[in-house]
């Protein structure tokens, strides 16, 4: 059985130690302490979007993220699926697909217009675990700007 908790003050520990095994998966600098001063953040502070544990057997076993942003172009609020990582001992359950109807009802909640999320290219199951729940494939690419301070 699932169940979503939204992300709190006392589970920034087991959140930032999922985090590090997400990020380990493709080898992406994390810097802990970081992170957990980003999760305090982020969970004070609604405006930035929000976060669930998903609990098997009330048992954490992932988390998911929404952040969101404000769009002319969709007339209002948007979601990007920042993060949703399922612990590999966990995986092939249905926990993914029913994670992201959980989202999907959660979107229609807050009243966002879109979701976006990033893939890796590498990463065939998310990406058709994504196209099973009706994502599609965006037709524009993306681009970046690291700012330095």
């Amino acid at each position: 059985m699932e169940y979503f908790k939204p992300i709190a003050q006392q589970d920034i520990e087991v959140v930032a130690t999922m985090m590090e095994e997400f990020y380990g998966i493709d080898n992406y600098p994390i810097n802990i302490e970081k992170t957990k001063s980003l999760l305090k953040e982020f969970i004070v502070n609604d405006a930035l979007g929000s976060g669930w544990l998903i609990l098997h057997n009330w048992q954490a076993v992932g988390y998911v993220i929404l952040t969101f942003v404000f769009s002319f172009e969709y007339a209002g609020r948007i979601a990007i699926l920042d993060e949703l990582y399922i612990r590999n001992e966990w995986r092939g359950l249905g926990l993914g697909g029913n994670t992201l109807d959980f989202i999907h009802e959660q979107a229609k909640q807050l009243g966002i217009k879109i979701i976006y999320l990033e893939i890796e290219n590498h990463n065939e199951k998310a990406r058709n675990l994504y196209l099973s729940k009706n994502y599609t494939m965006h037709h524009r690419g993306s681009m970046k700007l690291v700012v330095e301070s």
